[in-house]
């Protein structure tokens, strides 16, 4: 997949319209995905919960219309934009985990996050939502897509807020990598990268 994240030909975005736990319940539109979002809550967002991640298969059909750039219309409003984050960075993380389906936006994600932040919406948005404008460059195994997380993340309130951006740019300056992803993609777990797994290595 480019850096840009053309995934219009990808295998896993094909897939996700078509699988056994799809759900097709109607047209969403983004104050539906942001409304659902929001009242998920954080617990919810950083945390494994099997219920959530099923509720969130009702979005299958809008992530995949995302994922072919079927929803372009949406980056005119920051409300659209956000839905739009959420559609292909954290929707299948939900939906596909634990699988190389989980990652397949994650290019597409940032390429729609900086245009929202070159066009300011991560500014106008409700503060606990503003990180899912930046979450697409934490989530990335590019240095300096982390570094950018990391300067992004210090905007945020709070004197703790670049806690995790931190863990994320140190493990891509180490490895080159998120190791935790190594079985879902098919790579090979190095010996070192073993060892940190195996002393319960951070995996977000």
């Amino acid at each position: 997949m480019s850096r840009h994240g053309d995934v219009t030909s990808d295998p896993a975005i094909a897939w996700a319209g078509t699988g056994a736990g799809a759900r097709a319940d109607g047209p969403v539109d983004a104050a539906s995905v942001v409304g659902f979002w929001r009242e998920a809550g954080m617990q919810r967002w950083f945390n494994r919960d099997d219920a959530f991640d099923h509720e969130c298969t009702r979005f299958l059909a809008a992530h995949h219309a995302a994922a072919r750039r079927g929803l372009e219309a949406w980056m005119a409003s920051a409300e659209g934009a956000l839905a739009l984050l959420l559609l292909l960075d954290q929707i299948p993380r939900n939906v596909f985990r634990d699988s190389a389906h989980a990652y397949a936006t994650d290019g597409l994600a940032r390429h729609y996050a900086t245009r929202a932040i070159t066009a300011g919406f991560d500014r106008t948005v409700d503060p606990d939502l503003r990180v899912f404008f930046y979450l697409p460059y934490e989530h990335s195994e590019d240095l300096d897509d982390q570094r950018r997380s990391v300067a992004l993340h210090r905007t945020l309130p709070g004197e703790q807020a670049d806690h995790w951006a931190v863990l994320h740019l140190d493990i891509i300056e180490r490895f080159g990598r998120f190791p935790h992803r190594n079985a879902a993609l098919g790579r090979t777990t190095t010996a070192e990268e073993q060892a940190f797994l195996d002393g319960g290595g951070f995996s977000g």
